[in-house]
C-alpha cells in the first residue's frame, strides 16, 4: 500500500466479558490505555486507542460490553455502546480460542446486526498462544459460521504478539482512504484524569468480591505539582482521587484491614500512573459512600456518566 493510499477509521471490539478486548487494544496501541480485567462491565468509558502505522491510522474505541440493564448506570452504559455501534467502520467480534461459543456470543452477534446492520463485522479469535494449531483451526472454522462467509476471521494473541500487525492490515483494508484524525505520537484522546481514574479502579477491583465492581466509581479531585522540587529531584504531582461505593460494608472491603487493602490499591495504581504520565506522584486515595449512586441521576451525572 503506498503513502498515497492512507486509509483511516474507527474499530471497535465487541465480545463477552474476558474475552481479550482490553489487552488486544494495549497490544495495538503498543502502550496501556484500555484496563484489564475479568470482571463484566469493567471499562466504562469510551476509550480510543489510536494506532499509528506508516499506511493507516486507526482509532480503537473501547466500549462497555452489551448486557441486559438493570439499572440506570447499565441503560446509559448500553445506550452509550448503540451509539458507537453505528458510528464505527468495522466491528470486531472477539471470542477466545481457548472457550467453545455459546449463546452469549450469538446474543452479541444478534444486537450488532440489529444496531447497526450496514458495518462491517470482523471476527477475532484470541489467545491463540493457548492452544494447539489444530484447536485454533477448528475455532476459526467455528467463528466463521457464526458470522458468515462473507467475514474475515483472525487469529491473534496480544500477549505473544502473534499476529497483531496482519489484524492491524486487514483493519486498514477495511477503511476508506482518508488523512489521519489525529497527530503522529498521540496514543488516546482520553483526558489524563480519565485514564488515571481507571487505573486506580482497575488496582482496586483485583481481587475483590463480585458485589462491588458496578458499585465503585472513582473521580479524580486534584493534581498539583509540588512546589520547591528542584530540578535533580525533578517533578513531582500530589494526585488526590476519591473512590465512591454505595454501602458502607463496601467502603470496609475497599480499605480492608487497618487500611492494607487501600495501601495495595495505592501501591498498584502509583506505578501504572508514573507510567502513564512520566513523573512521579504522590497518591492519596479516600473512600466515601455516595448511597444508591447507580439509581440516581443526578449523583451518575456527578460522577461522569
Amino acid at each position: 500500500m503506498s503513502r498515497s493510499e492512507f486509509r483511516s477509521g474507527f474499530v471497535c471490539f465487541v465480545g463477552r466479558p474476558n474475552t481479550g478486548k482490553s489487552t488486544l487494544t494495549n497490544a495495538l496501541v503498543g502502550s496501556k490505555i484500555a484496563i484489564t480485567s475479568s470482571r463484566p462491565q469493567t471499562t466504562r468509558h469510551t476509550i480510543r486507542g489510536i494506532v499509528h502505522r506508516d499506511h493507516a491510522q486507526l482509532i480503537l474505541v473501547d466500549t462497555p460490553g452489551l448486557h441486559r440493564p438493570r439499572t440506570l448506570l447499565g441503560q446509559r452504559l448500553n445506550d452509550l455502546v448503540q451509539d458507537t455501534y453505528s458510528e464505527v467502520d468495522v466491528i470486531c467480534l472477539c471470542i477466545p480460542a481457548d472457550e467453545k461459543i455459546g449463546p452469549g456470543d450469538r446474543w452479541i452477534v444478534r444486537q450488532v446486526r440489529q444496531i447497526a446492520p450496514k458495518t462491517t463485522i470482523i471476527g477475532i479469535v484470541t489467545k491463540i498462544d493457548k492452544v494447539s494449531k489444530d484447536a485454533v483451526g477448528q475455532q476459526l472454522l467455528a467463528v466463521s459460521q457464526l458470522l458468515g462467509p462473507e467475514a474475515d476471521v483472525v487469529p491473534v494473541s496480544a500477549t505473544s504478539g502473534e499476529q497483531v500487525e496482519v489484524l492491524v492490515d486487514v483493519l486498514a483494508s477495511k477503511m476508506e482512504e482518508g488523512p489521519a484524525f489525529y497527530p503522529d505520537g498521540e496514543l488516546t484522546d482520553e483526558p489524563e484524569e480519565t485514564l488515571m481514574a481507571e487505573l486506580i479502579r482497575e488496582a482496586a477491583l483485583e481481587g475483590l468480591g463480585d458485589e462491588l465492581p458496578h458499585s465503585l466509581a472513582v473521580v479524580i479531585e486534584e493534581i498539583i505539582p509540588r512546589e520547591g522540587r528542584t530540578e535533580k529531584q525533578g517533578e513531582l504531582l500530589d494526585v488526590h482521587a476519591l473512590l465512591y461505593v454505595e454501602r458502607p460494608s463496601q467502603k470496609g472491603i475497599v480499605i480492608g484491614k487497618g487500611g492494607a487493602r487501600l495501601r495495595e490499591v495505592g501501591t498498584k495504581a502509583r506505578l501504572q500512573i508514573e507510567k502513564l504520565l512520566g513523573a512521579k506522584i504522590f497518591l492519596e486515595l479516600h473512600v466515601k459512600v455516595a448511597k444508591d449512586w447507580q439509581r440516581d441521576p443526578k449523583q451518575l451525572g456527578r460522577l461522569g456518566f
